[in-house]
């Protein structure tokens, strides 16, 4: 099999069963492991998947900058921040990651709710400047224009001397055995250090983050409170998760 027609052997089966794994592909196309993997690394290469440990996963499209992601799936991101926004208390302390959903949560909280806001984004504290009852928090530090956020250490400390009653966590990718994932090391720190100062964690992840992968992992499955997504609830990737007993909430 000529390299060109095992590059499309192995994108038709990513496709199909949502990973590769390199041993079970070269035991069926009669190769080496090793020809698989160089295979797998130009693909990776050309942004076509995310290599893991014995092969590769889907790779994520939310991996592109901040202005990019604006475009991606904005209907999907609305019906999750309607649930996510749902889940507000008044008088409650909510942590709001970046991102583009968490903006969309930032637009769907009510105009007269009371609470208090803590985010290291931005541009979602300058979304909420017009909610007169909102408390607002913005954590320095280094900003990382690829997100519209600030992370790096001086950003982590200042997560720890806080607290809250819910985080409202966002990532790049969402899949059954890899985790929680992002693409940068740290954003995930960053994200880890906001997570661990909540009383509830809950994942925003619109449907074409789910079944894919980020180079970084941000947190295990058994460390949040739940998933909210606009998946189809019987997707591949969904149903493992529910199986695995991750909280879904499914956002119409």
């Amino acid at each position: 099999m000529l390299a060109a027609e095992r590059r499309d052997h192995l994108l038709g089966l990513l496709a199909r069963e949502g990973k590769i794994v390199a041993k079970d592909v070269a035991a069926e196309l009669g190769i080496s492991e090793d020809s698989v993997r160089r295979d797998l690394r130009d693909l990776a290469a050309d942004g076509l998947c995310q290599r893991v440990y014995g092969g590769a996963l889907p790779v994520s499209p939310a991996v592109v900058d901040y202005t990019a992601r604006q475009t991606v799936a904005p209907d999907g991101k609305r019906k999750v921040a309607s649930v996510a926004a749902g889940l507000v208390r008044p008088d409650a302390a909510l942590i709001l990651d970046g991102g583009t959903t968490a903006l969309a949560v930032a637009h769907a909280l009510p105009q007269d709710l009371v609470c208090t806001v803590i985010t290291h984004s931005p541009t979602i504290a300058a979304a909420l400047l017009d909610h007169p009852q909102v408390e607002l928090f913005l954590l320095g530090g280094r900003v990382f224009k690829h997100s519209a956020v600030t992370c790096g250490a001086a950003a982590v400390e200042a997560a720890q001397n806080v607290s809250a009653d819910l985080c409202l966590l966002g990532v790049t990718g969402v899949h059954p055995e890899a985790g929680l994932t992002t693409g940068d090391a740290e954003e995930a720190a960053m994200k880890r250090a906001l997570a661990a100062r909540a009383a509830d964690t809950y994942i925003l992840a619109s449907s074409e983050k789910v079944g894919t992968a980020s180079r970084f992992r941000v947190l295990p499955w058994e460390e949040i409170t739940g998933l909210i997504t606009d998946a189809d609830p019987h997707d591949a990737a969904i149903e493992q998760l529910k199986a695995l007993g991750v909280e879904v909430l499914t956002a119409c």
